[in-house]
């Protein structure tokens, strides 16, 4: 279901554009649809009053809790069956973060990752990708929203987007408090300065190296990590927010001398942060973290070098928390 859906739903019924925010802030905040100023039934019209009970259980089915998995970090790892049966995960993070999924699956392949070795199979639809966020703000507070779950945004964009313009309007998410996560895509470069809410923007990294990140993420876009750069310090100019690369860091694949003089040739001057990931290691799939010393002395290299960067413990580790997980499990048993 698209939020889109739900609007012309609501118009159907005479509602207006200020009725239909009353109903999408109150679904996507958890709130009250009433305020101490006004309740509904002085403010939205009798058909609208008439199906809200309906609509708002129709809401609260897109995304149900199935299992919940606490970490010791304060994390807690959600597994979320949609209305067709389908599971995708969240994670709610420390300080008031949530990760939601965009996609059931992904198509990216990336070589490290569970969720994509089950392929594409279908994509989100906005109004899904939301109620993950109602679903986790009756859990606990949410006001920051991460989209880099399950799933490449880039690949569901009008969707995604759609959700982002909710969240940042109706839902009280500062701009700079969603985060688009991509690997790369041209698409993403042209559509996101031209929305009214300008998330912050995440790029999937790795490497430094064009054919390592070909083999690591096969199925990304033949972009090079300097044309990466390029386009997202064109993005962070423009919105004056700095750019988060995420480097998901493995053993004797990207920790080493090399990609540090990468990291710095490619970011030296930049609007940028590194963030450097020890991997979340999946069963089965023969990547391993390299020690936290070693995180570490990769991260002081940098610094030192005058590369903002900083050293990200990957949420859940104790739970299995690397997304897809927590799917697969269910779907294998």
């Amino acid at each position: 279901m698209r939020i889109e859906q739900i609007r012309q739903r609501l118009r159907d019924l005479g509602a207006k554009p200020c009725h239909e925010e009353r109903v999408l802030r109150a679904w996507s905040r958890v709130r009250s649809i009433d305020t101490r100023r006004q309740k509904a039934e002085d403010f939205l019209p009798l058909p609208v009053r008439d199906a809200l009970p309906g609509i708002n259980a129709e809401l609260q089915s897109l995304a149900r809790l199935h299992s919940e998995h606490p970490g010791e970090d304060g994390s807690a790892r959600l597994l979320v069956e949609l209305n067709d049966g389908q599971t995708v995960e969240s994670v709610l993070l420390p300080r008031g973060g949530l990760c939601v999924s965009t996609q059931i699956g992904c198509a990216v392949g990336c070589v490290f990752c569970m969720t994509g070795q089950s392929g594409l199979l279908r994509q989100l639809g906005s109004a899904e990708i939301v109620a993950q966020v109602a679903l986790a703000r009756r859990l606990r507070n949410v006001g920051k929203v991460v989209f880099m779950g399950m799933g490449e945004p880039a690949h569901n964009l009008d969707n995604v987007l759609e959700a982002i313009d909710l969240l940042g309007t109706a839902g009280g998410i500062g701009h700079k408090n969603l985060v688009f996560s991509t690997v790369g895509d041209r698409r993403v470069f042209e559509r996101l300065p031209a929305g009214a809410v300008k998330p912050a923007l995440a790029i999937s990294l790795h490497t430094t190296d064009f054919e390592l990140r070909a083999k690591l993420l096969p199925k990304a876009p033949r972009i090079t990590p300097a044309e990466l750069a390029e386009l997202g310090e064109r993005y962070a100019r423009a919105t004056d927010y700095p750019i988060q690369y995420q480097w998901t860091l493995l053993e004797g694949i990207n920790d080493n001398e090399a990609e540090l003089d990468g990291i710095v040739k490619l970011l030296a001057g930049k609007f940028a942060v590194m963030n450097l990931i020890p991997y979340n290691t999946v069963s089965g799939v023969g990547y391993r973290r390299p020690s936290w010393e070693r995180a570490a002395e990769m991260a002081r290299a940098l610094h030192r070098r005058g590369i903002l960067t900083k050293l990200r413990h990957s949420a859940g580790q104790d739970v299995d928390g690397g997304c897809g997980q927590l799917r697969a499990r269910l779907h294998n048993a």
